[in-house]
Parts: structure tokens; sequence; C-alpha cells
């Protein structure tokens, strides 16, 4: 029998949008956006009313958080034949395991014979090896590896690869190349960089919307002169303007597309993937990222991209802030020449509605975390898949029955809450915002406070983008064995540093798992050290990041093309026409068909025919 595997990134098809041209002063004229951005966007027939943007401040942020290819089995001729009917056909001699554990051979009339034993013995390659010895390097990776996969990288995408020669040198201390001869970027193996092209080729068939905006946009270069610094995940979604792990390298080749300069570090010290890394330094991008970062390396990495001779960024891509909070504490002079910043998470935009209000904020700056679009693909589905992604990679625990506390009902809480909640597990949750809290009520789940089921639950969730959530007095009173992790962007949810004491002993169980041992025995598993738990540990959809990376890549167009004054030094929300038009790219992925407004219907209910649908205050 003949099984036939048919690679799926192969057979997938991105779908294809229909692009239409509206002329450049037409565009200004109605939707209120610049000449790029709307050239950047396809637009709809038929004209649109002028649409201001507003300031975010009309509108507070939400409250709450911020693969490789798998193969199918082609459709066999025929059944596959039983066991007993291919036994009976078979006019050879069988081996077959004998219930002893011998060999038994299988006679075409089915009589059974025992085979003649033989005595096997296990052959070291040094039979003087003395075991107490250190390994080297190489045999101490090539042993973790043969004992459990699942243990030194279950939680990366397709298990990512890695080269044992190397593990143990830090990046920072290797001369690397790209085939091009550059040595412009830090990683942690740039041979990796093949492995890492073939998984933002699998991450682009799902980034239809994104294929979609380079291709249209491509020609026009509507970035031309931009000087991007980035500091977002680095997966092979970033990449094509590719996450977790591919997203940033499809994202970043985009805006490369699209007449962009780039250099780019990593928001998370976990969340790197080293070979999508790889492949973005040997296509000739500055990057400076690795899994595994120390907090040293962390802002050595993003001053690396900043501080370069001959080259000053004109536009700012963050995700949390990191980025931003750099610029200004050490170089504060660049901002006279930076245009704008985009940032996706709650931490990153807090952050900048800090700096608004203190009157410091010197550069106009797009909230793309509280765009309609971010808010519910990134926050509410993504996370409602990718929490038990990375709970089941971290733990192999099952879900049914475990007793499990959320803290926040925001949209990251929601998704998480009704994952768990649909695999069987009791869920309380946790919430400070009265309107949220009622709609856990209204969904099911029990609103608590958290010192009253601290004793009780398995799992505690923090997805509040708050510090000090879960403290010191609560990680003491917690049961023996219990989860705790963390789902928002911020790791200051979880006060890990009053952990880091002599009296608890820290024990290592495999990647990203730890074990935090009390004197008296009582242990708690941490993951991630409180760091973000599904793209640190797991994996996020490749379709929920590209309405992400379209979104970021269109506020960088509107942003960097918009007349002077336009935008003002304050904190701007996405246009709705953009969010409006970053959705409907994704819709022929479902072969989707939206209804058309007769003229007489949207007259009456005061509305363009296409679009904008909703006002700026309406909550989806």
């Amino acid at each position: 029998m003949s099984v036939q595997v048919v690679s799926a990134a192969a057979t997938a098809k991105v779908p294809e949008v229909e692009l239409k041209d509206l002329s450049p002063s037409e565009a200004e004229r109605q939707l209120g956006l610049s000449t790029a951005a709307v050239g950047a966007m396809v637009p709809p027939a038929g004209g649109g009313d002028p649409e201001a943007p507003a300031p975010a401040a009309e509108r507070p942020p939400a409250p709450g958080p911020g693969s490789g290819p798998m193969a199918a089995l082609s459709p066999a001729a025929g059944k596959v034949p039983q066991a007993s009917a291919m036994k009976r056909s078979d006019p050879h001699h069988q081996h077959q395991r004998h219930r002893d554990g011998g060999e038994a051979l299988v006679s075409p009339d089915g009589t059974v014979t025992e085979a003649p034993r033989t005595v096997k013995k296990i052959q070291f390659a040094d039979q003087k090896q003395e075991f107490n010895k250190r390994p080297t390097k190489i045999g101490r990776r090539s042993l973790s590896r043969s004992i459990s996969q699942s243990s030194t990288d279950s939680y990366s995408s397709a298990a990512s690869y890695t080269d044992s020669s190397d593990d143990e040198t830090s990046p920072r201390d290797k001369q690397q190349k790209n085939s091009k001869g550059s040595s412009d970027f830090c990683v942690k193996n740039i041979k990796q960089a093949e492995f890492g092209r073939r998984e933002i080729e699998i991450a682009e068939q799902e980034m239809p919307a994104l294929m979609a905006l380079r291709k249209r946009a491509q020609g026009e270069k509507p970035l031309a002169g931009a000087k991007i610094v980035g500091c977002t995940h680095i997966t092979a979604q970033t990449a094509a303007c590719l996450s977790p792990h591919s997203l940033t390298q499809v994202l970043m080749e985009t805006l490369g597309a699209l007449g962009a300069q780039c250099r780019w570090a990593a928001c998370n010290i976990y969340s790197t993937l080293n070979e999508v890394a790889a492949a973005l330094a040997e296509s000739g991008f500055p990057v400076f990222a690795w899994k595994g970062e120390s907090e040293d390396d962390f802002w050595w990495c993003i001053d690396r991209c900043v501080n370069v001779e001959g080259w000053q960024p004109n536009m700012i891509l963050d995700d949390g802030g990191d980025l931003t909070h750099w610029i200004y504490k050490k170089y504060p002079n660049m901002f006279k020449k930076i245009k704008g910043i985009v940032e996706e998470s709650v931490t990153g935009v807090h952050r900048l509605y800090q700096l608004s209000k203190a009157g410091k904020l010197c550069v106009p700056a797009m909230n793309v975390n509280d765009s309609v679009t971010k808010q519910k693909f990134d926050n509410l589905y993504c996370c409602r898949e990718s929490i038990l992604d990375g709970l089941k990679r971290t733990t192999d625990m099952m879900f049914g029955g475990k007793q499990v506390v959320v803290c926040g009902y925001g949209e990251v809480g929601k998704g998480c809450c009704a994952a768990l909640k649909a695999m069987g597990s009791i869920v309380y949750v946790t919430e400070i915002d009265p309107i949220c809290a009622l709609q856990a009520c209204m969904d099911g789940f029990r609103l608590v406070k958290l010192n009253e089921v601290i004793r009780q639950v398995d799992i505690v969730i923090t997805c509040t983008g708050n510090k000090n959530v879960v403290t010191r007095e609560h990680l003491d009173r917690m049961k023996n064995s219990c989860i705790v992790c963390n789902m928002g962007h911020s790791n200051t949810e979880i006060d890990v540093a009053s952990l880091r004491t002599p009296e608890l002993t820290w024990e290592r169980v495999r990647s990203q798992v730890d074990h935090v041992i009390w004197p008296d025995g009582k242990r708690i598993v941490l993951l991630a050290e409180g760091r973000l738990l599904n793209l640190s540990c797991s994996t996020v959809p490749t379709f929920v990041l590209s309405i992400t990376a379209t979104t970021q890549a269109l506020a960088l167009i509107e942003l960097y093309n918009a007349p002077e004054g336009r935008y003002k030094q304050d904190v701007y929300l996405l246009p709705k026409k953009m969010d409006e038009y970053v959705a409907s790219l994704h819709l022929p992925t479902f072969d989707a068909h939206l209804t058309e407004l007769t003229d007489e219907q949207a007259k009456y209910l005061g509305l363009n025919k296409n679009g904008p649908f909703k006002p700026n205050y309406y909550r989806y």
C-alpha cells in the first residue's frame, strides 16, 4: 500500500482580491487619508464621505492586555485492507512479535513457530567511558534531544532547527556573515537561514491581505525613503510582515517591497525563532535577536538597531514601548527627524498616553492596539486558540475538571475563558471593571477576588497588562503544583522578582518551565518566567497575525505620507475606513460575500454605500 504525501504549502492558494483604482485627488477628498495610504488600499467603487481622524483620547483604550507545513494524505484509491486480510493474502512468511518478547514466524497455513533467539548486547562507542565525567557541549545537547525532544524545543513552531555545535556561545561573541558578505546583524546561527525561509513561505500562504497589499503597492513604493526601526516578535509572520514566528519576516519583507529600509530587534526575549531571524539576516535585513536573550542582550540589540553610523530612523514600529522608551532615554534628538510611531500593544499604548498627558510626546503616534481588527482577532480569537496550545506544550495537562482563575476579562481574558470552559475546566474570573465583570457573569463565569480561590485553583492566568496582579502573598498560598502563567503583554503581572530569594529553590524542568520549590516541599509551576505564554511557549495562528501586520503596514504608510499638520503630537486611533479595509481583504479566504446597500437603504441610514459603516464610538 502506498500513501502519497502532498505538501499543504504547495497546494494552498492565496485568495485573489479584486483591485480597483481611485485617483489620488479623489482619494484625498473622500477619505481624509494620505494619497499613499489610499493608494495602498483597494478602494471600493464610488465615493466616500470625508473622515477626519479623531484623536484617540476621545476614546480611551479598552481595558485588558494587550509550523512547518502539515503533510496532507491524498485520498487512497481503495480502503486500507484489514490486518487479518493482509495476513491471509500474503504468500510469504511474516514476522510477528511473540507474546513473551521473542520473534515468531507465521506460515501461509497459519502455523506459528518460534524463531531462534539471539541475545543482543548494547554496544557503547567507548566501553571505557566514565559517566561521571562532564559531557562535551555536543554530547550534552545530543543527549537531551535523544531523551526528550519536547523537553528542549516543543514550544517552538515546527520543532525549531538548532545547530548543537554552538548553542552555548553568545551570538554577541560570534563573527558571522551572510552570503552577500554583510555582518550587520546578530542572530543565533546564520546557517539556519534556509530552514527559516521555508517557514516564511508557509506563513505567506496564510497571509492573503499582506500579500495583496504588497502586490498592490510595491509599484508605487509608498514607503520610499522611510527608515523604519522596529521592535516586535521575530516570527515567520513578522518576517513576511509575518509571531509569532514567521510573521515578522513577512512584515519586514513587505515593508521592504514598499520601499522602506528596516532595522529590527525582538520585543520578547523568548519569542524569537532563530531560523527566521537567520533568514531575515540572509535576506539583507539588519536584525538583532535570538531566543533566550538576557536582559542585557535585549537592550544591546535595541541599541544596535538605533545607534548606527550614517543611518537614522524616521519611523518607529513598536510592540510594548521598549524601543520608544530607549530612544527617549538615550537618543532624544532623533525625534527631530521621526515622523511617527506605530504601537500595537496595550502596554506600549499606555506609555504613549502617559507621555501625551505629560506633554512629552513630540511626534504623532498611531494606536493600533485599539483598532477593531486587532482587538478582536489578535486578542480575542488568537488567545482563544493559543492559550490551550501554550499550556499543552509546556505541561501536557488535561483541562477537564481543572479549576482555573483568569485575572482580567478584557478581549484576551474572554478568549482564554471561552477556550478553557469549552475544554471542561471550572473557570473563575477576577475583574476591576464593573462592565467587564457583568459580561463575565452573563457568560456563565463566577466573579471572585483572587484571595478567595487562590488556595484551591490548579491554574492562574493573568490577562490584565497591569503590575503585581499575582503577588508573593498569593504565590505563598497556592496549592502544590499550581501552574502560574501570563497572557498579558507586560511581564510585570506576576511578581517573579519576589521568588528569587535564598529560601526558594528554582528547578528547570524543560525549556520555559520552572519549578519554584518552597522549604516545606511545596512547588509551583512557573511558565516562561512570567512572560507572554503563547508567544514564548507555543505559536500563534498566522491568519490572525496577518490582520495585525496589515494594520501595522497601513498605519506606517498613513503616518509617513500624511501632509504636515494632519496629525498633531497626540495618540490617534486607526481611521475606521482602514479597519474595514483590512477586514475586507481577509474575507475572500472564507469565500465570503458581502451584502451591498441599495441607494435607498444607504440614504435611510445616512451612510455612504462603501463605508465607513459604523461611527468611531461604536463598540463591536
